[in-house]
C-alpha cells in the first residue's frame, strides 16, 4: 500500500507551522507524514481512504468509505483521547469528515473500521519518530467539543454515582434531548428499547407493537389488574396496558418524556387507567401490584445498587406478583461494569452493564424465583438498524431540531451499537420472576409457558 501526497486533494497542502513544514509545503526531512503514521500503526491495511490536511493520503484509491483529518485541532483530538474518545471528539467537532456513509447511518464505515483495521504500537525508535512528527503541540489535552460531559471524577458536583440528583441529571443528559427529535428516530410508537420482530420483514412498529405484547403476555396481565411500569418512557407499556384494562402507573426521570406521554394518555382517551408520573422510582409508595415491568432502566441503575433495587420492585409486588426485567447486558459476568470513552462521555453518563447471570443472582438473593430468561440481541440489532434509517429519512430536519454535532453522536452511537449486538460484544436479555408467598408458592402459575413467543 502507497501513501502519497496531496493526491487526494486535488491541491497542495499549505505548510503548517505547527507541524513543522518546510518552506515547499512538505514535512521536515526525516518527520513523517499523517498518512504515514496512520499506515505505520495500522501495520499499512487501511480498509477506507484517508486524507489530512497536510496534503497526505493513504489507503485504497478506490475505496467506497473514507475519513479526511481536516484540521490541527483534530490530530490533537486523536492524540490524545483513549479508546474511541479521540475518533469521536475530531468528528463531532467538525475536524473529521466521514466519506462514502451518512452521518445518521455510519454503520459501514464502522463495521469496516472493526473487520480489518488492527493498531500496533511499532518499535520503541519508530515510535519515538511518530511522537516526533506528531509533534508535542499536539500531544496536550484541549478543550472537548460542548456536547461531552465531564470525566466521572469531576462529576460529584452532580451527587454521588446514582444518587437521586446525579441520576436525574444523567437521565436529563440523554432523554431531554428533543420529543420531536425523538418522534423521527423511533417513529410513532415512542419506544426507545430494544423491539421484538415477529419477522425479518416486520416494520419497526409492528416489532415494538410485538415487545408491548410479549411482554404484557409474560406478566400475565389481564383487565383489573395493577402494572407498574419503572422507567417507563414516553409511557409505551403504559398505554398498551391501559388498553387492555390493566391499571397502569409509569415513572420517568424526564420532564420532557413526562409530559409527552401525559399528553399521549389524554389524546387517548386512557386517563381513568394510565398515570405518567415525573419522578424517581424509589419514591413510589403504592404497593401490591400485580406486576411490575421494567425495561431499560436497569443500565442506569449502578450494578452496586442491584440489591436495593430488586429488593424495591420486590416490595412494590403482591405475593405471586410477577417482575420483567428487560435491558442490555454484557457476554458475561465479569467485565468492568462502567461504560468509558465515548458512551460515557456522550452517550449515557453513569451508565453500567453487567452479564445476565449477575443480574439473575441478583434477583434471586432478595427472594425472588426466577422463571425465564431469553436473549433478544438480534432483535436490538435490527431495532438500531430501523432507528438508524429514521434519523437518515429526517437528517435536515433533526439538524435543524438539535444541532450537528448532537445528530452526528445519535448516529455515531445507535450504528456502532448495531455492530456491537451483532458480533456479541453487548447482549439483551429479558429475565422473568415472581415473588414467592410466604410458603414459597408461586400464586398458582402454570407448569409451562404460557406466553406467546
Amino acid at each position: 500500500m502507497t501513501t502519497t501526497r496531496g493526491a487526494s486533494t486535488g491541491h497542495p497542502a499549505s505548510p503548517d507551522p505547527a507541524r513543522g513544514a518546510d518552506a515547499s509545503g512538505g514535512p521536515e526531512p526525516g518527520r513523517l507524514t499523517l498518512a504515514q503514521i496512520l499506515e505505520i500503526l495500522a501495520g499499512g491495511r487501511l480498509p477506507l481512504r484517508f486524507t489530512a490536511y497536510d496534503g497526505s493520503s493513504a489507503g485504497p484509491i478506490d475505496a467506497p468509505i473514507g475519513i479526511e483529518l481536516k484540521t490541527p485541532r483534530g490530530t490533537t483530538y486523536v492524540a490524545t483521547g483513549r479508546g474511541d474518545l479521540g475518533l469521536a471528539r475530531a468528528y463531532i467537532a467538525g475536524d473529521l469528515e466521514i466519506h462514502g456513509v451518512h452521518p445518521g447511518d455510519p454503520y459501514e464505515l464502522l463495521k469496516a473500521l472493526a473487520d480489518e483495521l488492527v493498531f500496533k504500537l511499532p518499535p520503541p525508535k519508530l515510535m519515538a519518530q511518530v511522537v516526533r512528527s506528531i509533534g508535542v503541540e499536539h500531544l496536550r489535552p484541549i478543550a472537548p467539543p460542548p456536547q461531552e460531559v465531564p470525566p466521572r471524577w469531576r462529576r460529584v458536583a452532580e451527587g454521588l454515582r446514582h444518587s437521586k440528583s446525579r441520576d436525574a441529571e444523567a437521565i436529563h443528559h440523554h432523554y431531554d434531548v428533543s420529543n420531536t427529535f425523538y418522534e423521527w428516530v423511533l417513529g410513532p410508537s415512542m419506544t426507545y428499547t430494544c423491539a421484538c420482530y415477529p419477522s425479518l420483514d416486520a416494520t419497526l412498529d409492528a416489532a415494538q407493537e410485538n415487545k408491548y405484547r410479549l411482554v404484557f403476555e409474560k406478566l400475565r396481565l389481564k383487565p383489573g389488574d395493577r402494572l407498574l411500569d419503572v422507567g417507563c418512557g414516553w409511557g409505551g407499556m403504559v398505554r398498551y396496558a391501559a388498553r387492555r384494562g390493566v391499571r397502569a402507573l409509569g415513572v420517568t426521570l424526564s420532564e420532557q418524556q413526562t409530559a409527552w406521554a401525559k399528553h399521549a394518555i389524554h389524546e387517548e382517551g386512557l386517563g381513568d387507567l394510565a398515570e405518567v408520573r415525573y419522578g424517581d422510582y424509589r419514591d413510589i409508595r403504592e404497593g401490591g401490584f400485580d406486576a411490575v415491568s421494567s425495561i431499560g432502566l436497569l443500565e442506569h441503575i449502578g450494578v452496586r445498587n442491584y440489591a436495593a433495587y430488586f429488593r424495591f420492585l420486590e416490595s412494590r409486588l403482591r405475593p405471586g406478583g410477577l417482575l420483567l426485567n428487560h435491558c442490555i447486558t454484557r457476554p458475561d459476568n465479569t467485565s468492568q461494569p462502567s461504560a468509558r470513552g465515548f458512551i460515557d462521555r456522550y452517550v449515557f453518563p453513569d451508565g453500567e452493564l453487567t452479564g445476565s447471570g449477575r443480574i439473575i443472582r441478583e434477583a434471586q438473593d432478595v427472594g425472588f424465583e426466577v422463571l425465564h430468561e431469553e436473549n433478544l440481541r438480534d432483535h436490538y440489532a435490527l431495532t438500531l438498524r430501523d432507528w438508524c434509517a429514521n434519523l437518515v429519512e429526517h437528517w435536515d430536519d433533526a439538524v435543524a431540531e438539535v444541532g450537528l454535532p448532537t445528530a452526528k453522536v445519535w448516529g455515531l452511537y445507535m450504528a456502532g451499537s448495531r455492530l456491537a449486538f451483532e458480533t456479541g460484544g453487548i447482549q439483551l436479555h429479558q429475565v422473568l420472576a415472581v415473588r414467592p408467598d410466604e410458603h414459597g408458592g408461586n400464586g398458582g402459575l402454570p407448569l409451562r409457558s404460557w406466553w406467546v413467543a
